[in-house]
């Protein structure tokens, strides 16, 4: 992958549940509103929850007449690291971002593009059964005692991106933590997963921001494919849902994204 390259946004948890879908579909409808190309691919083809969110969205364009950021959405639904670089390819001549959404499961293909991401986002729920993917505390001090399967595999991807030769001119890999849902999380234990992502972070180079709360919107605004960016589409918003958009907005900033210079806004993310 050369400098030229769209950025690589892999959107990655081996468990399900975490909101993954959810937020990288809003982060994808994010660029494309900062004015950025956006392509995505949709790896877990039992599921296929951010395509069937983009279908929904063309769905609705067309019934309501009007046109709204979004990006091209495929389904790989084979089993060939080839045949995806392959479509990756071809979904990277006209974008400046390429968006993997992975399914919520130990997945070859799921590894494999985790390994390749630019941006890799892990995001979690604010508990320590979603902890346990990148790390097993101790019962008793809630320190972190062994790094997982997963949290290895990508500490060890990031240091042979490190090693890449100049001609390769590899991206160096940002992972990013996202702790979704955190309002539904008791206090003293979401200072125990602060401080076990503190010292897990230091231990395998994440980082950490936060995510998306639980809220019924985005349940409801799947079979739109609307989002809470979709300011003319949506009506009159309540308190709750004006503060879900920022939350979105203090994601989007979070993840620190390199937008190309030639971008155009379509709309503020405020």
């Amino acid at each position: 992958m050369t400098a030229t390259a769209p950025h690589r946004v892999v959107f990655a948890n081996e468990k399900g549940g975490t909101g993954k879908s959810t937020t990288a579909v809003h982060v994808a409808v994010a660029l494309a509103y900062k004015g950025a190309r956006v392509a995505a691919i949709d790896l877990d083809h039992r599921q296929r929850t951010m395509h069937r969110y983009f279908e929904n969205r063309s769905e609705t364009e067309a019934r309501r007449g009007i046109s709204l950021p979004g990006t091209r959405c495929e389904v790989y639904d084979g089993e060939d690291i080839g045949e995806l670089e392959a479509l990756a390819a071809d979904l990277s001549r006209e974008a400046d971002f390429l968006i993997f959404d992975t399914p919520g499961r130990d997945d070859p293909l799921a590894r494999h593009a985790a390994t390749e991401a630019d941006t890799l986002v892990t995001p979690l729920n604010d508990s320590f059964v979603d902890f346990d993917l990148i790390g097993q505390v101790d019962a008793e001090t809630f320190k972190v005692r062994r790094l997982s399967f997963y949290a290895e595999l990508i500490w060890e991807s990031r240091i042979k991106r490190s090693k890449a030769t100049l001609e390769e001119q590899r991206r160096e890999m940002d992972w990013v933590v996202v702790r979704n849902r955190t309002g539904y999380t008791e206090a003293r234990n979401m200072q125990r997963i602060e401080r076990a992502l503190a010292e897990l972070s230091k231990r395998v180079g994440f980082r950490v921001t936060s995510g998306l709360s639980e809220r019924v919107i985005y349940r409801e605004l799947f079979p739109s494919g609307l989002t809470l960016l979709d300011k003319g589409q949506l009506g009159d918003l309540g308190t709750s849902h004006l503060v879900a958009r920022q939350e979105l907005r203090q994601l989007v900033l979070g993840l620190n994204l390199p937008m190309p210079a030639a971008a155009q806004p379509a709309l503020e993310l405020a």
